[in-house]
């Protein structure tokens, strides 16, 4: 027989004004239809996009059918989401005034999907000609199909982000499931190696008494490129626009204390140090942490004689959002800049 206080947390009642679902354990569950159907339809209204051969915009967001969940088991967030989408588009190619319109039926996009490559686009036109037949092309195969494939994973990633917030309750002494406005901490800088202490995940103070659990990662990844054009590319507001697919609001070029909201400010910080094709340091935060903790990272760029390695370590990450951040620094920097700019086809 278990002594007085000990046992299985899960029968434990911790002194929780709310007192329910203690440590996460039982099955929880929240309906993101609506917010789907509204983030869905934001991002893609209005979407613009360009190549040099071509010019499209998406008109309308003409259907979205279906739905998507959020659960809690244990402490484990599980998504489910299944959806029909139609979306209204208009183009030109470049050099050519005759406008070409059609639409994009996705029959099914799910949480089956592990790579957006498998989602289906059913490509139709509501005008004829040559025009329209290299536009259709273009849509079901290029740059068209690309960048309708990358808003989709932005939908996904939204939902296990910015939509799950709150959905895991917090334990005994934790902040409350809502974002908690904190100093601002500063993580550590070193610029040696990681130890194997700093791999460890650790907890920070986000305000008086309040901690939450971070961890840090490293990236590396090879780039066809010479280390100028990799560091402009991630300096340049121009460039940067050009492979996030979006406004980047900030100076024309990165320098120190210049801030940045990138993505419709899912992303925001501010350039703490900017050594010109080697070296560049910054605050980072995703909109969905609690509110006012940044992470630092710390990006090197080394220029080798056949290409350039780029690497990243980001301190301070929010445990549970350790593996989305990993996976969004390769799918909207490395591959991006890779598509937009050539960076995986050798240049020199």
């Amino acid at each position: 027989m278990a002594k007085w206080g000990e046992g299985d947390p899960r029968w434990i009642v911790e002194e929780r004004p709310d007192a329910t679902n203690v440590n996460n354990w039982h099955w929880t569950e929240k309906n993101a239809d609506a917010w789907s159907k509204n983030k869905i339809k934001e991002l893609f209204t209005d979407l613009i996009i360009e190549d040099p051969h071509a010019n499209v915009v998406v008109e309308e967001v003409e259907k979205v059918e279906g739905e998507a969940r959020a659960n809690n088991r244990k402490g484990k967030l599980i998504f489910f989401y299944e959806w029909e989408i139609t979306l209204k588009w208009k183009g030109n190619l470049n050099g050519n005034d005759t406008e070409v319109k059609g639409k994009i039926d996705i029959p099914n996009l799910s949480e089956e999907h592990e790579d957006m490559k498998d989602v289906d686009l059913d490509i139709s036109l509501t005008t004829k000609g040559s025009e329209s037949d290299l536009l259709k092309e273009f849509m079901r195969k290029g740059r068209g199909a690309e960048k309708i494939r990358e808003t989709l994973s932005k939908y996904v990633t939204a939902l296990k982000t910015e939509y799950s917030t709150g959905l895991i309750l917090p334990k005994k002494h934790e902040a409350n499931g809502e974002a908690v406005k904190s100093s601002a901490p500063r993580i550590p800088h070193s610029t040696g190696a990681t130890s194997e202490a700093e791999k460890s995940f650790r907890k920070v103070e986000i305000s008086s008494g309040l901690k939450l659990e971070v961890d840090d990662i490293h990236l590396e990844e090879t780039m066809k490129c010479t280390g100028q054009e990799l560091f402009n590319a991630l300096t340049q507001r121009d460039m940067i626009q050009i492979f996030t697919g979006g406004e980047a609001k900030m100076a024309a070029e990165a320098a120190k204390g210049v801030e940045f909201s990138l993505l419709g400010s899912s992303i925001t910080g501010k350039y703490i140090e900017v050594v010109p094709f080697t070296k560049i340091v910054k605050e980072w935060r995703l909109k969905s942490w609690p509110s006012g903790h940044f992470s630092q990272v710390e990006i090197e760029i080394k220029q080798t004689k056949e290409d350039t390695k780029i690497s990243i370590t980001q301190r301070g990450v929010p445990i549970k959002e350790v593996e989305s951040t990993k996976q969004g620094w390769h799918r909207y920097y490395f591959d991006a800049m890779k598509r937009s700019f050539g960076f995986g086809a050798m240049l020199f």
